[in-house]
């Protein structure tokens, strides 16, 4: 083990080799190892103590933590969780909007087409008829779920499969940050059939048009909720428009540990980050974050259900997943989204005081 002295020298010296392209880390693979799994140990206190201070937490087959209405809670996490996995279902490739924290920062413009009427479903490309013959092949999946980038860019197009996978009775929900909602689309999201519509409400630090939509989709979709990576600036807007927002009568919050990649990682150096597992890398505040919000929500009772989807209900996903597919015991597609991680990203939390190895 390293004091945290020893282990920034070392991060520091390794971070000027892995500038050279001719050196190679491997030498140092275990030091490095011992260094990150201090720093997720010292993160795993942080949390824990967090966690220890909220009363009614609840458990979803020990796969993911949350608080609030058993009722509210999300089938769409459930069928990721629990199900046989979650089906993405991608088309659009453009945004209205350019979020630090989002997975394609600054590649946005780079992101390849899904043209005319064919859709990814599975990483194969399909035309909208060949629905037919997928679903006649392959067992029902417990649910779908709409993703990148916006789908309301293009809402129109998603009408008729959103209806062919509803007459199939498979439950679908679709993720967007509810600039382009309307009182048209979101009725028509419902009346193709629909499930559930989750805002990411932080790409927006809480507009009053999203909060409003929120509202509106309630009168058409029957689960409505919130999945947004819980920063900072989310969590201080939330709550000085948390009367508004719970007044919409939404369903659930979804508050997702940001994880970072090379897209993104450069808008968060000089935060205390760590690596869970040695895979995801986030930065310590988003699950802190989280776990103060569900503290408040439990402790004042809100009527909604608060999900803590961590790094490790996101291990837990990919187990359930594997397991599924039949994979080895143990096996599990769960990895760093780095080919080499930055050192230097690491310097802030060894540097940090509140970091206690």
């Amino acid at each position: 083990m390293y004091t945290k002295g020893e282990a920034l020298k070392l991060f520091k010296e390794l971070s000027i080799l892995q500038k050279n392209e001719d050196v190679k880390l491997l030498d140092y693979d275990e030091a490095m190892k011992i260094v990150f799994l201090q720093i997720e140990k010292a993160t795993s206190k942080i949390h824990d103590n967090l966690l220890s201070k909220i009363k009614n937490v609840k458990n979803l087959d020990k796969r993911t933590i949350y608080v609030g209405s058993e009722q509210k809670f999300p089938y769409g996490c459930k069928s990721c969780l629990l199900g046989n996995g979650l089906g993405a279902i991608r088309k659009t490739n453009k945004c209205n909007l350019e979020c630090k924290f989002c997975y394609y920062y600054g590649e946005l413009d780079k992101q390849p087409a899904i043209v005319g009427d064919v859709w990814e479903i599975g990483g194969t490309l399909f035309y909208e008829q060949d629905i037919d013959l997928l679903l006649t092949i392959y067992d029902k999946p417990s649910g779908i779920a709409y993703v990148y980038l916006e789908p309301l860019v293009e809402i129109e197009k998603y009408y008729p499969v959103i209806k062919k996978f509803n007459d199939a009775g498979i439950y679908q929900h679709l993720y967007t940050n509810g600039v382009l909602a309307t009182e048209e689309n979101l009725k028509s999201l419902g009346d193709a059939g629909l499930d559930e519509i989750r805002f990411n409400l932080g790409a927006t630090n809480c507009s009053d048009k999203v909060i409003h939509n929120i509202e509106i989709a309630k009168k058409y979709i029957k689960s409505v909720g919130i999945e947004t990576p819980m920063t900072p600036e989310f969590f201080n807007t939330f709550f000085e428009k948390k009367d508004k927002i719970l007044n919409t009568n939404l369903d659930f919050i979804n508050c997702a540990e940001l994880h970072l990649n090379e897209s993104n990682i450069a808008n968060y150096f000089g935060e205390s980050l760590y690596m869970s597992r040695q895979g995801y890398v986030s930065p310590i505040w988003s699950r802190a974050l989280t776990l103060k919000l569900m503290k408040i929500a439990d402790d004042e009772k809100w009527n909604v259900a608060i999900h803590d989807c961590s790094n490790h209900t996101k291990f837990a996903r990919h187990l359930n997943a594997s397991n599924k597919l039949k994979r080895p015991f143990g096996n599990s597609s769960y990895s760093s989204e780095f080919n080499e991680l930055p050192l230097d990203a690491f310097f802030a939390v060894l540097e940090d005081d509140y970091i206690d190895f």
